[in-house]
């Protein structure tokens, strides 16, 4: 009886937390570099986040989609202000959100292109999500094994290589998939010259260029997206994890050109939109759209890969470090895992993202001192790792 064994769980239960800490049942504190896997990019029990959830959770919760929501609205305005887009539909998680991108650039296909069995290309590493759909589109065998048959309509290319893009395209290609820093895959950021090609050649042949920003978006590379720092504009764009700072939420948007694509029953949800995530989302946008926020989210990520880089430096299982503002990797030339289990014995939460990268994504509200006992742990660990671990047969 019980939970399907799905994760394999840390046996820690965290109970509080305030900004860039946690606390778990004992009161042992820890460095929270983590966020939730990049979502809780305000930090834990924010005060205007939370303050938003219980003024409404006071008043009325649901209402359902068939209903006008001034608050819902009110949240679109302000993503399309931001990303210079024109439509949003609002769903619960990132897998949804994408799972409306490809359902969208699909009818976009047949309504606009008039293809038949349109084509979306992604690439090899990235993560879309967990639904049959968006797993088929992530370039990563190990979350396919075991749910063939797959649904057609994906190809998956090289990571930055526009030659294999040109080469793929053909008469049934609808639309492009792309994470501009892939995160499961190893925190690789895409090449700006890579993307500026992909982008002009999504222009040329009219197919659209969907950019997925659930990791990266809300601010977590010093940008509230990233396809901001590249100057390009995309056709659609997908958002959840930071949106919500831990409430569900996720978002789909698009230019309002294509506006109608999504006409009336054409795509729904019961729950996407809802008054306590729109309450959320509000407050979250409100806040990063502070003057000086971005400003301060790429200062404190320049300093962090700096000190990594200058304490790291001579350590030979540290093969590179790399990234963008608040979402870091250090690519080890050994399994991460073990590093990720000492470093949470020392009270500094992290991540593994592939087989040997620690991935590190703290709150945007991450403190100066909290970034320099991060690093101080980090190489502690990976020292003593470096002395411990087994060196690889030749």
């Amino acid at each position: 009886m019980g939970l399907f064994p799905t994760y394999l769980q840390h046996d820690i239960h965290f109970v509080d937390g305030a900004g860039a800490v946690l606390v778990d049942e004992s009161g042992k504190e820890y460095l929270d570099f983590a966020s939730g896997i990049g979502v809780v990019n305000l930090g834990h029990r924010h005060p205007r986040v939370e303050q938003a959830l219980i003024t409404q959770a006071q008043g009325i919760w649901h209402t359902s989609n068939l209903f006008a929501s001034p608050l819902q609205q009110e949240v679109a305005n302000l993503l399309c202000k931001m990303s210079g887009l024109g439509a949003v539909f609002f769903a619960n998680s990132g897998a949804e959100a994408n799972e409306a991108a490809i359902k969208f650039a699909r009818r976009w296909a047949k309504m606009v292109k008039i293809i038949q069995e349109p084509e979306i290309i992604t690439f090899q590493r990235s993560f879309h999500g967990r639904t049959l759909a968006t797993l088929t589109a992530t370039g990563q065998d190990k979350v396919k094994d075991g749910f063939s048959p797959l649904p057609a309509g994906f190809r998956i290319l090289p990571y930055g290589d526009i030659q294999a893009v040109k080469q793929a395209t053909g008469a049934t290609t609808a639309a492009v998939l792309l994470e501009l820093v892939q995160g499961e895959g190893g925190v690789r950021p895409a090449d700006p010259e890579f993307v500026q090609a992909l982008a002009a050649w999504c222009r040329e042949k009219n197919i659209l260029l969907m950019i997925d920003e659930v990791q990266t978006g809300m601010g977590r590379t010093g940008h509230w997206f990233a396809y901001q720092k590249y100057g390009i504009e995309p056709d659609v764009v997908t958002l959840a994890k930071g949106l919500g700072n831990g409430f569900p939420v996720g978002a789909m948007l698009a230019k309002a050109t294509w506006k109608e694509v999504l006409g009336p029953g054409s795509h729904g949800t019961t729950f996407g939109g809802g008054r306590l995530a729109m309450a959320v989302a509000r407050t979250v946008l409100e806040e990063l759209s502070q003057p000086s926020m971005m400003a301060e989210i790429r200062d404190k990520g320049t300093w962090l890969r700096q000190l990594l880089e200058k304490e790291l430096r001579g350590l030979t299982s540290v093969q590179e470090i790399r990234g963008e503002g608040l979402m870091l990797g250090i690519e080890l030339n050994t399994s991460a895992g073990p590093v990720v289990k000492s470093l949470l014995e020392q009270g500094l939460v992290t991540l593994v993202a592939g087989e040997n990268v620690l991935r590190l994504l703290p709150p945007l509200v991450v403190t100066h001192g909290q970034i320099v006992r991060a690093v101080s742990l980090i190489k502690e660990v990976v020292q003593e790792w470096e002395w411990t671990a087994p060196v690889p047969a030749d």
